[in-house]
């Protein structure tokens, strides 16, 4: 339960598709550097199904990417020059931080809270905020926590970039997976395809600087799926919503059988982050453990973050992100099996509070 891969693939009618348009000479030509028209046109009015009729969202409002870290990598390309500074919560996404650092964009850590549910603090944002300061970038649902923003939590932060005139990036990747209402209301008046295909939605006046940088990094997005997806979107409704319960079911699943020291504190997307109950015992020494002796592959949140000061004393991290994505209910079921298992066999010292 370590990596965030879905476990099922497309549907058939998305794989004859990419087959179809795989195969058409006429799509072995460059496109748009913002992408293939008619695609652009679907995911506007996709957006619009999913954040209401009432969203702002054009296809000038939207550049196709290769895969969102690609769009991510643009974004920052686009917002910041080397020293400037972006605002990015801990436990973070580590492929932000790697890029931000690839670009010598400073990465500016927001802690979040256990006590929280690892939500961020508009309030403990603002008081981070600098002349350098070009961005927040959030993640919701938030790799590695779950965390699930709320509307109300988006639209503070929201208020506080627009006070500052500063940018706020949200990446979401995961957005599917909540089938409660609009995951915000930010546009008031993503596909399911493993072709590495992402994209960024912005207004028209910064998507002309995004193309410029997206020149630099990838002439356009693969052609293909997007000829393949663009009369698709509607009828793949179905197929994300079952995909979204299937992924709920199995998360109601590991809250239920988990074992009781074991300690959910966020939970949403395809992840779940969760304290293990040892005594003194770091994260990583765990997941090695859980790995090498039980079979159990998982993430310490040492990964999601900076590198602690071996010289300084504190308490050793003790957060795990587990992974549903890819697993099906009996290894669910088997995991906590084993994670109970370990409480006895590793021989540490349980925490009493647990």
């Amino acid at each position: 339960m370590s990596q965030g891969v879905p476990g099922v693939p497309p549907p058939k009618s998305v794989l004859d598709a990419l087959s179809r348009t795989s195969s058409d000479p006429t799509t072995c030509g460059y496109v748009p550097n913002a992408g293939e028209l008619s695609l652009r046109k679907a995911i506007a009015d996709e957006m619009k199904f999913r954040y209401g009729d009432d969203a702002d969202i054009m296809p000038e409002d939207i550049a196709l990417t290769a895969g969102c870290n690609l769009a991510f990598f643009s974004v920052a390309t686009t917002l910041a020059d080397a020293g400037d500074e972006m605002i990015i919560p801990i436990p973070w996404y580590f492929n932000h931080e790697m890029t931000l650092t690839t670009l010598n964009i400073k990465p500016v850590i927001l802690p979040t809270r256990p006590e929280d549910a690892f939500m961020p603090s508009p309030e403990r944002c603002e008081r981070l905020i600098t002349p350098k300061t070009k961005a927040i970038v959030l993640v919701t649902p938030n790799n590695p926590t779950g965390a699930v923003y709320p509307p109300s939590l988006i639209s503070a932060f929201a208020d506080l970039a627009r006070k500052y005139k500063i940018a706020l990036v949200i990446d979401e990747t995961y957005r599917d997976f909540i089938t409660s209402g609009p995951p915000h209301h930010l546009f008031s008046s993503s596909a399911p395809v493993r072709h590495r295909l992402g994209l960024v939605c912005a207004s028209p006046s910064f998507i002309s600087h995004l193309n410029t940088a997206l020149d630099s990094i990838q002439i356009c997005a693969p052609r293909p799926p997007q000829r393949a997806l663009a009369p698709l979107l509607p009828s793949l409704r179905t197929f994300i919503r079952e995909t979204a319960d299937a992924v709920a079911h199995r998360h109601t699943l590991f809250r239920e059988v988990l074992p009781k020291r074991w300690c959910i504190a966020s939970q949403g997307g395809y992840y779940a982050f969760v304290r293990h109950p040892f005594v003194g015992i770091s994260a990583s020494k765990v997941c090695q453990r859980l790995a090498e002796e039980l079979g159990v592959v998982c993430l310490p949140a040492e990964f999601f973050g900076p590198k602690h000061n071996e010289s300084v004393q504190q308490e050793p991290e003790r957060w795990v992100r587990f992974s549903v994505a890819n697993v099906n209910d009996e290894k669910v079921k088997l995991v906590c099996k084993r994670l109970a298992e370990s409480e006895t066999a590793f021989g540490w010292s349980i925490d009493p509070k647990a």
